[in-house]
């Protein structure tokens, strides 16, 4: 499909260049593109959290737990105690919890919820990735987060109108995952189209704090108007999202040609030689489109084609990297939707703590996270070696995760920092392989340029690794019925094929580095 060239400058951009009366560097668009693009993604993240926030409030029946005792804070969190034993909610009563989640099935229809979001997540990511690679990602952006919250924001209201209909909340559920679909795909070309491959993964690696950022906003919110009613838990991120939609409607320059510059990944893109007078040179060049305010460019796609799936699953690396992101994010994403509802129903130094507190404690889980993503982000860059960092630090999970469920219940202390760790490695490579792997390959040579894949090739991959995602929570439904030493072990064995499905590739780095190159070497566009 040839990509039109009618798309608009945004008009914050066009308001802003007729303040100051001409138009920015192509450095400054690129912090403005991280930060917006980093705002997007962080508004995603923030409104899956609440599902796992008040999970224990749906369904609060435990064999272990005791019945609560209330704990009237004086000044709830954030104006008080961050980490509370309990707390008194007028607006509902934990013992009864939400028909038709609490009772015996409960936490198995909480696991089908979960994923029925991700498994519409999963699918949508195929279609989304082309659609990106076809439409005017700004304005695919922007619809695609204002209907994200609206449907996230619909569930919270089963509260407020009283639902309890599982098909209801099902239903919510899987709109919200087609919409959602729209944005990973969506940041990561627009992030790619003005980022060449230089210092890629470290870039990318403090970029993809998103991740975390949105996770721990998410829980930070949802926590903190629980007290209200569950429903507003929902609704809060949701409006959120929607907010951030229109910040993207507004000022995302999803390519260089939309304000005056050229394809960074063409020939013709001067700016990604990165020479010191290249700003200057550019700034000279912006008066081509001061009165354009219908194309907002004199650059334009006039050739460019989205290449299609079959085509993007042949370019090499694509394949392995999918299978591997399908276990990692089997394990990430357990942890993102089932931690809070762990924390809660077990010991922790002797007591339980509430559902406020356990859903503030998991937060620092994504804070080790971001820490990860950075670091693999850094050392795949240093050694130029993708799939050895990804797969090392997806074995040292194994042992950290392990540590952290025989001995995270010792103490607070304890428990915070192994979770940390536990987060540094468990989402290290998720975070490497979603971002610099996925821009690595959809800027593959093999496209020589007149193709367009970064969307098409991130979906393949980061649709494949949903996969997995949807699968753990719904296991983890299952499992933890059996105890939460089940659902460990399901981790660790999702840990280890992770690791080993990328064997074949940190085996062709290793030979790189020790110069046995082969022929047609299976991590080349990773490296180069």
């Amino acid at each position: 499909m040839v990509i039109g060239s009618k798309r608009k400058t945004p008009p914050g951009i066009l308001l802003l260049r007729r303040i100051r009366g001409r138009n920015w560097s192509p450095k400054t668009f690129r912090y403005v593109i991280l930060l917006i693009t980093f705002i997007a993604y962080a508004c995603y993240h923030a409104s899956r959290k609440p599902s796992s926030i008040v999970k224990s409030v749906l369904h609060p029946e435990s064999s272990t737990k005791p019945p609560p005792q209330a704990h009237v804070n004086e000044h709830p969190w954030p104006l008080g105690n961050v980490f509370v034993k309990e707390e008194a909610d007028a607006n509902r009563d934990e013992s009864k919890g939400w028909e038709p989640f609490n009772g015996k099935g409960g936490t198995s229809r909480l696991g089908e919820i979960d994923v029925a979001f991700l498994a519409c997540y999963s699918l949508g990511m195929y279609v989304a990735g082309h659609l990106g690679d076809s439409l005017d990602l700004r304005l695919f952006l922007t619809w695609g987060m204002i209907g994200s919250g609206f449907f996230v924001g619909l569930f919270g209201m089963g509260y407020f109108w009283n639902v309890h209909a599982f098909w209801f909340f099902l239903v919510m559920q899987m709109a919200a995952g087609l919409f959602q679909a729209t944005g990973w795909p969506s940041v990561v070309a627009v992030v790619g189209n003005w980022f060449g491959n230089r210092k890629r993964g470290l870039i990318m690696g403090i970029w993809n704090a998103h991740t975390s950022v949105g996770n721990i906003c998410g829980s930070l919110i949802a926590a903190g108007v629980l007290q209200y009613g569950w429903g507003w838990s929902f609704i809060a991120p949701g409006f959120v999202m929607s907010l951030g939609g229109v910040l993207v409607y507004l000022f995302l320059a999803a390519y260089p040609e939309d304000v005056g510059f050229p394809d960074i990944n063409s020939n013709s893109g001067k700016f990604i030689k990165r020479n010191r007078d290249i700003e200057e040179e550019q700034e000279e060049e912006e008066s081509v489109e001061e009165e354009g305010e219908g194309s907002g460019s004199g650059f334009r796609y006039e050739n460019k084609r989205s290449v299609g799936l079959l085509q993007a699953c042949m370019i090499p690396g694509v394949i392995p990297f999918a299978l591997c992101l399908f276990f990692s994010k089997l394990v990430a994403y357990t942890f993102l939707y089932w931690l809070p509802f762990y924390l809660s129903q077990t010991t922790i130094g002797g007591e339980y703590m509430s559902v406020k507190t356990a859903g503030n404690l998991s937060t620092l889980f994504d804070v080790g996270g971001i820490v990860g993503g950075i670091l693999a982000g850094y050392i795949s860059d240093k050694f130029k070696a993708r799939a050895t960092t990804a797969a090392t630090f997806m074995y040292a999970a194994i042992p950290a995760m392990l540590v952290y469920h025989s001995y995270g219940g010792v103490s607070q202390t304890v428990n915070i920092l192994l979770m940390m760790v536990a987060g540094l490695f468990v989402n290290g490579p998720y975070a490497l392989i979603t971002t610099a792997v996925s821009a690595d390959l959809g800027t593959h040579k093999s496209l020589q340029g007149d193709s367009r894949a970064l969307a098409t090739v991130t979906a393949i991959i980061d649709g494949t690794g949903s996969a997995g995602a949807a699968l753990g929570p719904l296991l983890t439904g299952f499992l933890s019925t059996l105890g939460w030493e089940a659902v460990f072990y399901m981790l660790v064995a999702g840990a280890l094929c992770a690791g080993l499905l990328l064997t074949r590739l940190v085996i062709a780095e290793i030979k790189e580095k020790f110069g046995y190159v082969d022929e047609v070497p299976v991590s080349e566009p990773l490296l180069r």
